[in-house]
C-alpha cells in the first residue's frame, strides 16, 4: 500500500450569498467591507487541488456493532450518552443510516444468550428506532464465517435476529437487512452461495460496503487517549481520521469510476462508537463538500451497480468495489488495495492494535 498523503481540513462553513446595495453611504461601505471579508473566508474554505466538489454524489451510512463497541470499559451512562450524541450527529445531516446490531452485547459479550437481556442495551436500539433509524443483523456473536461450518453461522445469525426483529415487528417494520462480520463471505464459492441461499431464505438482503475507513484502529486511539485524559492526542487523531476517510472516499470514487464510468451511490461503513459520536459532524461536512448528500440504503441498493457478480473469496476484507474489480479480472487479489491509504503510523501506535 501506498502512504497516506498529508492530512487535510475537512471543515466547510456554509455563508450568506452577501448583501444587497443600500443607498447609506455608511451602510455601503458596511456592505463592501462585508464582502471583502465574506470573499475572503470563502476563498479560505473553497475545496483545495485533489480534493473535488462533484455536485451529485450519495452515500449511504451504515453503522456496525451496536449497541456501542469501545475497547475501554464504559458503563450504561456512557454508552446512551455515546448513542445520543452520535445520533444527534446523524439527524443533524438527514442522513436516514442503518445501524447492525451485535446482540451478544445485550448480554455481556458472552457467546451464548443466557439469562435476560441488558434492558440498557435495548433502551439503545430504541434510540436507534425512535430518532427514524433502521436495523439490520450483524449476527449475535459477530461470528467470522471464515472461522466456522456454515451450519454455525447460519445458527449465530439466526441468534442475533431475536431481540431485534422483536423491536422492529412493534414498529410495524421487517428486519431486511444482514452485513457480514469481518465482510467475510465465505472461503469459497460453494459455502458464500449456501449462506446467500440461507440468507434470501430468511428475507435478508446482504448489506455491501464500498467504502471502509478503518475506524475501528481510529476510534481505539481516541478512546485510549479518553480515558488518559489526553485530549491533545484525541484532537490529533480525530484531525487524522477525518483526512484518511477522505482518502478512502477518493479510492472508492476512483475505483467506482474504472469499474461503472460512473460514480455509484456509496455505502459507507462506520461503527456505533465514541470517535464517530464526536466526530460525525466534521464527516458529515467534510463529506458535503466533497459533494455527497445522504440517501438510505434501500435507496443506494437501486443502483444497478449492486447487481454485480461478486465471486471473491479471498481472506482480504476488501469492500464490495474491489470484490467486483477482483471478479471482473480488472485487479487481483493481492493488488486490490495497493492505492488503499495507509493508517498513519501514530494511530496505530496509540491503538495498540497490530494492524
Amino acid at each position: 500500500m501506498n502512504a497516506g498523503s498529508r492530512l487535510r481540513s475537512a471543515v466547510r462553513r456554509r455563508h450568506p450569498d452577501g448583501a444587497r446595495p443600500q443607498r447609506s453611504r455608511l451602510l455601503g461601505a458596511v456592505a463592501c467591507a462585508w464582502l471583502l471579508v465574506l470573499a475572503f473566508r470563502i476563498g479560505a474554505d473553497a475545496p483545495g487541488p485533489g480534493a473535488p466538489t462533484v455536485p451529485g454524489r450519495q452515500a449511504a451510512m451504515t453503522f456496525d456493532d451496536l449497541p456501542v463497541i469501545s475497547v475501554t470499559q464504559l458503563d450504561a451512562a456512557a454508552r446512551q450518552d455515546i448513542t445520543r450524541r452520535l445520533l444527534r450527529g446523524i439527524r443533524s445531516y438527514g442522513a436516514p443510516a442503518t445501524g447492525f446490531v451485535n446482540e451478544y452485547g445485550l448480554y455481556g459479550y458472552g457467546r451464548e444468550a443466557k439469562g435476560d437481556p441488558d434492558p440498557d442495551g435495548i433502551a439503545i436500539l430504541r434510540m436507534w428506532l425512535d430518532a427514524g433509524l433502521e436495523l439490520g443483523n450483524h449476527s449475535f456473536a459477530h461470528t467470522d464465517l471464515h472461522a466456522t461450518s456454515p451450519a454455525a453461522f447460519e445458527a449465530d445469525v439466526i441468534r442475533g435476529e431475536a431481540v431485534t426483529r422483536t423491536l422492529l415487528q412493534r414498529r410495524g417494520m421487517p428486519l431486511r437487512y444482514f452485513r457480514h462480520p469481518y465482510l467475510h463471505t465465505g472461503r469459497d464459492l460453494a459455502t458464500k452461495e449456501e449462506v446467500e441461499r440461507f440468507l434470501e431464505a430468511r428475507r435478508y438482503r446482504i448489506a455491501p460496503v464500498t467504502v471502509d475507513n478503518e475506524d475501528w484502529v481510529f476510534a481505539a486511539a481516541y478512546s485510549r487517549a479518553d480515558e488518559s485524559g489526553d485530549q491533545a492526542m484525541m484532537k490529533r487523531v480525530t484531525d487524522a481520521y477525518i483526512a484518511y476517510t477522505e482518502q478512502a472516499l477518493e479510492y472508492s470514487e476512483k475505483l467506482s469510476r474504472t469499474l461503472f464510468g460512473r460514480e455509484i451511490r456509496q455505502i459507507v461503513l462506520l461503527h456505533a462508537n465514541a470517535l464517530n459520536a464526536n466526530a460525525f459532524a466534521a464527516l458529515a461536512r467534510m463529506m458535503v463538500r466533497r459533494g455527497y448528500s445522504f440517501v438510505s440504503l434501500d435507496e443506494a441498493l437501486r443502483d444497478d451497480a449492486y447487481r454485480s457478480t461478486d465471486t471473491y473469496t479471498g481472506d482480504e476484507s476488501i469492500n464490495w468495489l474491489g470484490r467486483w474489480a477482483v471478479s471482473r479480472g480488472v485487479k487481483k487479489a493481492d493488488d486490490v488495495l495497493d492505492d488503499f491509504p495507509e493508517v498513519p503510523d501514530f494511530v496505530v501506535q496509540a491503538s495498540g492494535t497490530k494492524k
